[in-house]
């Protein structure tokens, strides 16, 4: 055990680092978690939310590790929209939202808080940026840099997302700016993850095309094939349902040599109820995960959850696929992917991090 100090330097929080890699992969065999949790948000819209020590007694041992992020995103109490009606969420207020640098500090000093041995159980996330700025990758750089030995990547963030993108004040994001690229060229240079929510459509789509964001997400995938990118929800949402052919655009993509980097979250309620509506639905996404059980990865999407209940909601909302995916492929999806993608992007990060460290005047 690590004796914790009030101010780690960064070699200090290095050694740490170094014995979490240890320390997580012990844990994990010791307690047989029900899974990893790829996509967990400790804050809300408007930062409020629980700690990850409250976390840890909710989770219990059904979740083995979390990748924790907060929203990166803050919505605005407008008195003359709202009145004293305050909003804590993006559907509760016609008014804006903004980006919110600071969420990384309050995911880094909740992570530091905790033992060493709870610390093992997370992989924290930066998502305090603005992905239309020519200096976001800049901001992710200088969080590393405050905070060695804390965060794994960069995410969940949003470009194309139904209802949100359109309140959000300043540039829209697109998949095409050059500032996206910034970014991705420095999780590239330092070994982080990326965790991208990206639409795969519009809400209302026409029928008479493939979806509208497909082709910009090959170009921005191709573009990047160093980075590990974890694509959130398969490009659906609470307004964005499948079409009928997602199924076998998933599949394309994933069996084209050139995506090999790229993977996909099975989170959410919102969409698991896409996936386990029917017998056919059920059948193809059962298909599709035995042929490719190494690109999925499971996560809750829960937000600052209240109770047990309300965080394993998702789930037990995916049970029908899990009962029907082999043993391997089940324990790939849960468990595997996660540890392989986490373990290596800390391994990555951390050298990045000793590497700047030594460039550092004495």
């Amino acid at each position: 055990m690590f004796a914790r100090t009030a101010e780690p330097g960064i070699g200090a929080s290095l050694l740490v680092a170094a014995w979490l890699v240890t320390a997580s992969a012990g844990w994990a065999e010791s307690n047989e978690p029900k899974f990893h949790d790829v996509h967990f948000h400790l804050t809300n819209y408007v930062q409020r939310g629980i700690t990850l020590s409250e976390f840890l007694e909710i989770a219990a041992n059904d979740a083995g590790r979390t990748a924790v992020f907060g929203i990166p995103l803050q919505q605005k109490w407008d008195y003359f929209e709202s009145g004293d009606r305050a909003p804590d969420y993006y559907l509760h207020s016609d008014s804006a939202l903004y980006y919110y640098s600071f969420v990384d500090a309050i995911i880094a000093e909740e992570y530091q808080q905790l033992p060493p041995e709870d610390q093992a159980r997370f992989d924290p996330m930066i998502t305090g940026f603005n992905p239309t700025d020519m200096y976001a990758a800049d901001h992710i750089r200088r969080v590393l840099e405050h905070y060695p030995g804390v965060f794994s990547g960069i995410g969940e963030f949003s470009i194309h997302k139904e209802f949100v993108t359109s309140k959000i004040l300043g540039h829209t994001a697109s998949l095409r700016n050059p500032a996206l690229d910034r970014v991705l060229d420095f999780a590239a240079e330092a070994g982080l993850v990326v965790i991208l929510h990206n639409d795969i459509d519009v809400v209302l789509p026409t029928g008479a095309y493939e979806p509208v964001h497909l082709e910009p997400l090959r170009e921005f995938f191709r573009a990047h094939p160093g980075v590990t990118i974890i694509w959130a929800h398969t490009g659906l949402g609470r307004f964005v349902a499948p079409a009928a052919d997602h199924v076998e655009l998933l599949d394309a993509l994933l069996s084209d040599e050139a995506f090999s980097h790229v993977h996909c979250d099975l989170s959410w309620d919102e969409v698991a109820k896409y996936i386990v509506r029917d017998e056919a639905s059920l059948e193809a996404w059962t298909a599709l995960l035995e042929r490719h059980p190494d690109r999925f990865l499971f996560g809750t999407d829960s937000v600052a959850p209240g109770g047990r209940d309300s965080y394993l909601k998702t789930w037990r909302d995916y049970a029908p696929l899990w009962d029907r995916l082999g043993e391997g492929t089940l324990h790939a999806i849960t468990i595997g992917n996660y540890e392989r993608v986490f373990d290596e992007a800390n391994r990555k990060v951390r050298a990045w991090e000793e590497r700047m460290l030594k460039r550092r005047p004495e």
